[in-house]
């Protein structure tokens, strides 16, 4: 298999984290993927241009990070990350579509803020976009006492979103707010799929 991935993707690292905790790291070829270059063919293989994305060994794309997920998921015979039915794969799949909206509004957030030129940004969709993110964040906060030694796709998503905060917000100061969380991750940073994934320039 290969996967177009960017060493600074939350969504990737999802992918990435997904892999290592399933053994899978040796059956996936990384392919360095920058999505902003004009001459990228990344469009061949997700026509949204967007990593990560999946060739799987038989050739069929697949997209975008959940579905990747799930898919590698499928490819093992531990213990499933995504769990296959009842309530417990509907609170996890709810968790991992929080973590993905909050990257998603700050993805938003950065590309409003360091990507337009200064006298075209709106200040009112930055403010718009953060309000999801620390609402996103509380919702968290108030969760994250009942994931116990969980650590399945929701909290994978979850890494992911607080790892992308230091990794490009590091004055966003999450951790006074949000001290249960902060507890949380701190730990986690030590898991050895997590650790190997932390975003790079």
């Amino acid at each position: 298999m290969k996967l177009r991935t960017s060493a600074t993707s939350p969504y990737a690292r999802k992918v990435w984290i997904v892999a290592f905790e399933t053994g899978l790291t040796d059956r996936i070829e990384a392919v360095p993927t920058n999505v902003w270059d004009p001459a990228t063919d990344v469009g061949s293989d997700n026509p949204l241009g967007k990593v990560p994305a999946l060739i799987a060994d038989g050739g069929e794309a697949i997209y975008d990070s959940p579905v990747i997920c799930e898919y590698l998921d499928s490819l093992h015979d531990g213990q499933k990350l995504v769990p296959p039915a009842g309530g417990v794969r509907w609170t996890q799949k709810r968790l991992e579509a929080l973590g993905d909206g909050i990257l998603d509004a700050l993805l938003a957030m950065r590309i409003e803020t360091t990507m337009r030129p200064e006298d075209k940004r709106w200040p009112d969709w930055v403010a718009r976009q953060d309000a999801a993110v620390q609402r996103g964040l509380a919702q968290l906060e108030d969760e994250v006492a009942a994931w116990g030694d969980s650590f399945l796709i929701g909290q994978i998503a979850i890494v992911a979103v607080l790892g992308y905060l230091d990794f490009r917000f590091p004055q966003s100061a999450w951790r006074e707010r949000y001290p249960a969380l902060a507890t949380w991750y701190a730990v986690l940073s030590n898991r050895p799929s997590v650790a190997a994934t932390v975003p790079v320039v």
